[in-house]
């Protein structure tokens, strides 16, 4: 294995190329401004040959059409150090925006609230503009904190406000369960968003931690528009069996964490230690001994993107993971985080590489000889996940975590 300081040049020149490219400060606005002209010239051109079916520059989920590779704003409020001020969140999404993205990821969790009350700052003037999802399910104290999992009727409706509120908003595009809750059938989740749905509050149902036995459970209710579960090159549990039932139902398929927190980008060096508010430093993934073995991957990357272009350069090994993606089936919108406009522009152009049935042959060949080390979460993150959301159990023959409707017998 080569040393890995020389295998991450390419990701970060890539990145201070972009950065170069980029105005801070006062006039970030009117720069992401200009280069949103370019950006959307560049849909135009190219929109017929992009890899994994994209139309008119948009994928669908449900009614819902957005751009095929979204931005998740959690890492803007939580989960990887200290949240971003939060006047620099919110230029941050607002300059997404100008460049072209109209699809945004958040939850009440994340921060807790913060991520909400930053998204809905920044998109409040253009809310008809964008696609805005947020998530409920976890019960959260007044401090913030997160005391478990809720996902009664009543408290769904509460924390829908809540939601509300901070995006300053009078419905949500997207509503996600967050995580399944075990007391809770799925069908009364179902049936309280279809009734928020019939109100007008919100326009579409989503899953997010999901097997196939749940899925089908609640699309029988409330047709369900997205599936939010993990998913790379490294992450692959959804090819089990949520896939296949996301394309017999039609259901979108939302990967979250697609470029694997931030290591299958190939900025993120092996010996790399993380802060106790870095959630990166409970995965077993992120031990230094898993990154240096894991190296690997990001080498398969660099080789195949060196034969592709992304604003003259190669293309870095994240926005190959996320070619990938796109390649895998049409109706896949990761949605990578970022707290850097640079980085956002280069998740986006993704989009645009188009990766050949040979490309997509070396890749699945390389990682079948390769061994990933480390799982992907805490063991304690992992149980909550739902039955067939995790590649070593299927939910055939199961009813998922969630229990059954009263007098129900499976």
């Amino acid at each position: 294995m080569k040393k890995h300081k020389n295998n991450s040049n390419t990701g970060l020149n890539r990145r201070e190329f972009i950065l170069k490219t980029t105005l801070v400060g006062a006039g970030l606005s009117m720069g992401s401004l200009a280069l949103a002209a370019v950006h959307r010239d560049h849909v135009t051109n190219t929109e017929k040959k992009t890899s994994g079916g994209m139309q008119n520059g948009k994928r669908k989920l449900g009614p819902l059409e957005v751009y095929p590779i979204g931005i998740g704003c959690m890492n803007a409020a939580w989960g990887f150090g200290e949240p971003m001020p939060k006047k620099d969140a919110v230029r941050l999404f607002r300059s997404a925006a100008d460049y072209g993205q109209n699809f945004f990821d958040t939850a009440e969790a994340y921060g807790a609230w913060l991520s909400e009350e930053m998204v809905g700052e920044a998109l409040a003037p253009i809310r008809k503009d964008v696609i805005i999802a947020t998530k409920f399910g976890f019960a959260i104290n007044q401090e913030g904190n997160i005391t478990g999992l809720n996902s009664r009727p009543e408290h769904i409706r509460k924390a829908t406000e809540g939601s509300l509120r901070r995006l300053k908003t009078d419905y949500v595009d997207l509503l996600y369960q967050h995580r399944v809750d075990p007391e809770v059938p799925i069908e009364e989740v179902a049936g309280t968003v279809q009734d928020l749905i019939r109100e007008g509050k919100v326009r579409a149902f989503g899953l997010s931690g999901v097997g196939a036995a749940t899925i089908r459970r609640a699309h029988a209710v409330q047709t369900v528009s997205a599936v939010q579960n993990e998913y790379s090159v490294w992450t692959r549990d959804p090819e089990g069996e949520v896939i296949a039932v996301c394309e017999e139902l039609g259901i979108g398929l939302v990967p979250w964490s697609p470029l694997g927190k931030g290591y299958l980008t190939g900025t993120v060096a092996p010996d790399s230690t993380f802060s106790e508010k870095d959630r990166r430093s409970t995965m077993p993934r992120f031990t230094q001994q898993a990154m240096q073995a894991n190296w690997e991957v990001i080498e398969l990357l660099q080789k195949v993107g060196a034969r592709h272009q992304a604003t003259g350069m190669p293309a870095t090994p994240g926005q190959v993971n996320l070619a990938w993606l796109l390649a895998r089936k049409p109706f896949i919108v990761p949605i990578p985080g970022t707290t850097k406009l640079a980085h956002l522009q280069e998740n986006m152009k993704a989009a645009h590489i188009q990766l050949t049935a040979a490309d997509m042959q070396e890749i699945e060949s390389g990682l079948a000889s390769i061994t990933i080390v480390g799982e992907r979460a805490a063991e304690g993150v992992l149980q909550l996940l739902d039955i067939g959301n995790r590649g070593d159990r299927s939910s055939e023959g199961t009813h998922g975590l969630s229990p059954l409707p009263a007098g129900k017998i499976n």
